[in-house]
């Protein structure tokens, strides 16, 4: 199963229409959104078609009744999905590598650096597609895309819009 994975667009829905017209999206079958802002989470989906998971990220409050994190079941792998400010990812990843422990999860996908990561920790692919609209990492926004299979490491591409 391909899976799109995009965080931080902060209201841009421009961004996510480069996102969207780049070639390996064409293909994607379910879009996790990582917070940072919600509404935007709502627009993806409307465009595509797709069902998108999504998660608050610190942006997103007050507003909405979104969840901090959601665990989903795909494809014999487990993702926990969030924006990662309550993990203090600016401060490292271990906080969140154990909370995906917690959960059962072998992937976190998370947002809030707006800069891409693609790391194992103990067991634990940890993601982030870096910032859409907005990278600390780059002159371009990114967004990852991931090919799931069941007993099969994920393999994963970050891609620039």
């Amino acid at each position: 199963m391909k899976i799109g994975m995009v965080s931080d667009s902060h209201g841009s829905y421009s961004h996510i229409d480069l996102m969207l017209a780049h070639k390996e999206a064409e293909d994607v079958e379910l879009w996790l959104f990582a917070g940072d802002i919600a509404m935007d989470a709502d627009y993806l989906a409307m465009v595509t078609d797709k069902e998108v998971i999504k998660v608050a990220g610190n942006n997103d409050w007050p507003g909405g009744h979104l969840p901090d994190y959601e665990t989903v079941d795909i494809a014999g792998h487990t993702i926990l999905l969030t924006h990662g400010h309550l993990f203090g990812v600016n401060f490292g990843l271990n906080n969140l590598q154990q909370a995906a422990l917690d959960v059962g999860a072998d992937i976190a996908v998370y947002g809030h650096t707006h800069v891409a990561v693609e790391e194992i920790i103990e067991d634990v692919l940890i993601l982030n597609p870096g910032s859409i609209s907005r990278p600390r990492d780059a002159a371009n926004g990114s967004f990852m895309v991931m090919d799931l299979e069941p007993h099969k490491r994920p393999r994963v591409k970050r891609l620039r819009i």
